[in-house]
């Protein structure tokens, strides 16, 4: 088959977040599967952009409203990513350093999916499958259909991934000229509470609509940011396929970021080796546990919560456990981590920013992972955190739900609670101490979850059976 992802991120291009990991590995391995698997981002100016070679490959102009703009698409020359890799160039819209943040993303990602639509009708080859992913590119079901211009693309299957519906993207009515030429009895496709929703649209339009895992397909018909009422409807066409990680990248045995090395058969003086580089490098004690939390600081992940559960921890439980924080976010949830530090007695310290060989470091070195997310599509930090060994503390929601099973229950791995408040986590930090103390239970677990298959093998299969049904 021919497949055409269409995404705003891809890892190692640009990447804001877990959508840049998924749209950068699950094109491989569908390309390992034998299809033809692309994807088309927009170009920003990253050190991938400057590091490769690359090929023009199409040039043309077209319009948004008013406003007649120049578009190229270059071409990864070697397609070292295992895939076919396009970037889609306008001067000035989208050749900035960041991929979000700017006052007119409206603006850019409308003439990303415009010119996108624009060049894939120029194509003599049609793709078996459109697949977009999230608000930035959901659009694009409804022009392949409902604009004048574009009918040649009406019978392409069309597939939208919702990696997080928190984000919509929505403008208002008068921003409609943006979009080419359409169909005006279509207006029900694009409109919702009064807006435009480029979510909604997709979920409307889109021939299958997935999301990132099971239990998040769930959630989202009574907790999706408004858009409850489409997902009870559209819950026919809705699939929930579990994201995975990529086990070339994501190898304790042969991670480029670490200097000590692990097995499962030899993961208890790898992980001693890593969780003392890091103690000796944050001023912890390496004969506690070390509880981590990696993410943004942010309340959709819990982050808010995390300054008075470690007060509560140390206050009620002793001061029998470190932790170290990773991440960057809100401002007032970065400051009060910081200030933190005052208190620490060898037992807490955090890195504000975002440091990659760190993550890796920590997730090979940490005993526990904390994930208290209030919402977590599917999350893809416990799976890396179970590929190194290292026990998942996580609130049952979302993929974390569908990833971690409890050890309270038969063949549990991890630790799983229920509310996003500090009670319930301080709780789930003292039942891993328990677990901790336990020292042969402690041990085969943490080989156990070394060797379960979180892989893109099962999922990047499930997409194609998904593209298949349209056959």
């Amino acid at each position: 088959m021919k497949i055409l992802h269409v995404s705003a991120e891809c890892y190692p291009v640009a990447k804001a977040g877990g959508l840049g990991d998924v749209v950068g590995a699950l094109p491989r391995f569908q390309a390992e599967l034998g299809h033809d698997s692309g994807v088309v981002m927009p170009m920003y100016r990253t050190p991938f952009l400057y590091a490769n070679d690359w090929l023009v490959v199409h040039k043309a102009s077209t319009n948004l409203g008013h406003w007649w703009f120049e578009y190229t698409v270059i071409k990864e020359k070697t397609d070292k990513q295992g895939f076919s890799l396009y970037l889609l160039d306008i001067n000035g819209l989208l050749d900035r350093e960041k991929v979000y943040g700017y006052e007119d993303d409206t603006e850019r990602f409308m003439a990303f999916q415009v010119a996108m639509v624009h060049w894939l009708n120029t194509w003599e080859q049609l793709p078996d499958v459109v697949h977009v992913h999230d608000h930035h590119t959901a659009l694009i079901p409804f022009m392949m259909q409902h604009s004048y211009a574009y009918q040649r693309l009406a019978g392409v299957p069309s597939v939208l991934t919702i990696h997080n519906a928190q984000y919509q993207g929505s403008f208002g009515w008068d921003k409609t000229i943006y979009l080419p030429h359409w169909d005006s009895w279509k207006r029900g496709l694009l409109e919702w509470e009064g807006q435009i929703n480029p979510l909604a649209s997709g979920i409307k339009c889109a021939w299958k609509v997935t999301t990132v895992s099971q239990t998040y397909l769930q959630e989202l018909r009574y907790m999706s940011n408004g858009l409850e009422a489409i997902f009870e409807y559209e819950q026919g066409k809705c699939i929930g396929i579990l994201n995975g990680i990529d086990f070339k990248v994501w190898n304790p045995e042969s991670d480029q970021y670490l200097k000590n090395h692990f097995t499962p058969e030899t993961l208890e003086a790898g992980k001693k080796a890593n969780k003392l580089l890091i103690c000796n490098q944050f001023n912890l004690d390496p004969d506690k546990p070390l509880f981590i939390f990696i993410g943004r600081l942010v309340g959709e992940k819990g982050a808010d919560l995390l300054p008075n559960v470690i007060r509560d921890a140390f206050r009620f439980i002793g001061r029998s456990m470190n932790f170290l924080i990773l991440g960057s976010g809100e401002k007032q949830v970065e400051d009060e981590l910081s200030h933190l530090k005052v208190i620490s007695q060898g037992d807490y310290n955090t890195y504000i920013g975002y440091n990659e060989t760190l993550s890796h470091i920590m997730y090979a070195g940490a005993d526990f992972l904390l994930m208290p997310s209030r919402v977590e599509p599917c999350g893809l930090n416990q799976l890396y955190a179970l590929r190194y060994g290292t026990i998942p503390v996580v609130r049952k929601t979302g993929g974390l739900k569908d990833t971690v099973i409890d050890i309270g229950n038969s063949g549990g791995y991890g630790i799983n609670f229920e509310q996003v408040s500090v009670g319930d986590i301080t709780h789930a930090i003292y039942r891993a101490l328990e677990l901790y103390r336990d020292i042969g239970t402690f041990r085969s677990l943490k080989k156990k979850i070394m060797q379960l298959d979180f892989s893109w093998n099962k999922s990047a299969t499930d997409y194609i059976d998904l593209y298949q049904s349209f056959q």
